[in-house]
């Protein structure tokens, strides 16, 4: 699974920033959570971004193969 949050903030015409700045969490703690580098999320975090990014769940989320 792959978070989409950078794509849809493109979507949505909106920055990283913004979104950091509506999150309230750390910057290093949200840039992981953007950026794809953590294994895990907090629901209050899935149900925030879904809130402010006025999506659902299934919205954030895409399936990837690993190519080998």
């Amino acid at each position: 699974m792959k978070l989409r949050i950078l794509d849809i903030l493109k979507e949505k015409g909106k920055s990283k920033y913004w979104l950091y700045m509506q999150m309230g969490l750390s910057y290093q703690n949200f840039n992981r959570l953007v950026t794809g580098q953590t294994a895990s999320i907090k629901f209050e975090n899935l149900k925030a971004l879904c809130d402010i990014l006025d999506c659902t769940p299934n919205d954030l989320f895409e399936e990837y193969k690993d190519v080998k």
